[in-house]
């Protein structure tokens, strides 16, 4: 993605500390600052933690869309070859689950740490030009029509900071939903889980293996260098978060449920935690934003967490960065909420699910469990459709009645004529085009890539390696803004028109003296199977 420098500045409001304030420092706030940055904004990242605090947590699981959203910023390689690529995930015993079928250039789940995720992306944050505040605390926020100002003490300064808009990625306490008056709704599902980071002196058959029985579940994950990650439970060992857990508790609990401990020693890590199911009713209060666990907070079972948590920021950042750029309405944000909390809510239900599967605990559960493991191993597309909602790859935002079938959907990583492809492409954070190569929309043989397009670079021109007809629009988050089957000419061109119109605020024959841009106004958000795919 590119970077012109920030905009607070040069676009005369002298107030402003920043374009964009983000709170929390965890992976979202992390993707969200590095996209806003290299969009050419000023950012400005808060955290209440000390800079030289490690921030261990949770989550393990990094899913395939995550992976192709981390592509298109050009972390995912790296990430992919510090972690464990698991292409089968055993569960309830005979129950597997088969991301090597996901049509996803990660057809797995990556095993590596929160930690690992958050290296890549403060790394490319800070080489964006985002500024951070570490040991910074919120204390409250007010805001108008023009800005937010976020009122802010501890060791990293105290006093205030405006920018004209505010996102709140400071987890499932967060003091940006306390201050603009959010509730927070759910309760807590499941106590006293017992977290460990440890060696074992057996290597498991399975990088990753999960099972249930009727008082207790574990899980044991490797990351690959020889550290596991295990997560267990036990409904007669009930204690609260702050009651101390050792490894004696660790390996009873994966004895229990897994027939062994494995011979783990040397834990680096032991923690107690206790999950919550919450969603905040609203994402957005006119000019501040919510998006990770401060907006909705799951179960770990799916370990959908983290992945829901980064592809809000990176659903949010462009349309932050086109409003602010003026080459989009402020009611495109809007769609923010509307593509956003359908999805916290699916999540909500699909991780609820497993997690309620795993504590059956009547001999009829156990029994429903695993006929259930039975259907979902040789049932192909039940297993298709499980894989797809929790990897994030069927994921889709309908666009609305009239669209083309494609538009929502998530785009594949296209093969290109020049033998790019596009999530490569989408590392610039524009638009892409996609057309036949003998389309003046397409890139041009001499590399010129004249054609009837945006002069300004908001749209990025591409061609099919291949004979396919069809054009798509696709937004820098990866999804089909557009597409079009017609043959006629001047039809396509008057769809391409209305569709650039409507999604960059610019038409083809803009003379670049400014944007004329209409409202974006998407469909909620559900998962379903890509044509786009095929």
């Amino acid at each position: 993605m590119s970077s012109s420098g920030g905009t607070a500045a040069r676009t005369g409001h002298a107030a402003r500390d920043a374009d964009v304030l983000v709170v929390g420092a965890g992976p979202t706030g992390l993707l969200l600052a590095g996209d806003l940055a290299e969009a050419g904004l000023a950012v400005t990242l808060v955290e209440r933690r000390p800079e030289t605090t490690s921030n261990l947590t949770r989550a393990l699981a990094v899913h395939a869309r995550t992976l192709e959203q981390l592509d298109a910023r050009g972390l995912a390689d790296e990430l992919v070859a510090g972690g464990h690529p698991i292409s089968r995930l055993r569960l309830f015993g005979a129950a597997t689950l088969d991301p090597s079928r996901l049509p996803s250039r990660f057809p797995f789940v990556l095993i590596t740490p929160q930690f690992e995720v958050e290296r890549l992306l403060e790394r490319r944050a800070r080489e964006a030009g985002v500024t951070f505040r570490y040991g910074s605390e919120v204390t409250g926020l007010d805001q108008d029509a023009d800005g937010v100002t976020v009122r802010l003490r501890g060791a990293g300064g105290g006093g205030s900071a405006r920018a004209a808009y505010l996102v709140g990625t400071d987890g499932v306490r967060s003091a940006v939903r306390e201050a603009v008056g959010l509730p927070f709704p759910g309760k807590s599902v499941i106590r006293s889980l017992v977290l460990a980071d440890v060696r074992l002196a057996q290597e498991p058959e399975s990088p990753f293996t999960f099972n249930a029985t009727g008082d207790a579940f574990g899980l044991v994950a490797s990351f690959g260098d020889g550290w596991y990650r295990v997560i267990g439970w036990h409904r007669h060992r009930q204690a609260d978060d702050d009651a101390p857990a050792d490894l004696a508790e660790v390996r009873e609990i994966t004895r229990l449920t897994l027939g062994t401990d494995y011979g783990m020693h040397d834990a680096r890590w032991i923690s107690r935690f206790h999950s919550d199911e919450r969603q905040a009713p609203q994402y957005r209060v006119g000019r501040v934003f919510l998006a990770g666990d401060a907006a909705h907070v799951h179960s770990p079972a799916g370990g959908q967490g983290m992945n829901t948590g980064l592809q809000d920021a990176a659903n949010l950042g462009w349309k932050l960065a086109a409003v602010l750029q003026g080459h989009a309405p402020a009611a495109l944000l809007d769609s923010y909420q509307a593509e956003r909390h359908p999805v916290g809510k699916m999540v909500l239900r699909s991780s609820g699910a497993i997690l309620r599967i795993a504590l059956l605990h009547s001999a009829p559960g156990r029994a429903a469990r695993a006929l259930a493991g039975r259907l979902l191993t040789h049932l192909r597309p039940l297993a298709r459709r499980a894989i797809g909602t929790v990897s994030g790859i069927d994921i889709a935002y309908p666009a609305g009645p009239g669209a083309h079938r494609l538009a929502g959907h998530r785009a594949p990583d296209i093969r290109l004529a020049d033998g790019s492809r596009l999530y490569a492409l989408l590392r610039q954070g524009r638009f892409v085009l996609i057309a036949p190569a003998d389309e003046p929309t397409a890139p041009q043989p001499t590399g010129n890539g004249a054609g009837p397009l945006p002069a300004d670079g908001r749209v990025v021109r591409a061609a099919w390696d291949s004979d396919r007809r069809t054009a798509l629009l696709i937004r820098p988050d990866g999804h089909i803004a557009w597409a079009t089957d017609a043959t006629h000419p001047a039809e396509r061109a008057t769809a391409l028109r209305a569709a650039l119109l409507q999604w960059t605020g610019a038409a083809p024959e803009d003379d670049g003296t400014g944007p004329r841009p209409s409202a974006v106004s998407p469909a909620p958000a559900h998962a379903a199977d890509t044509p786009a795919d095929r």
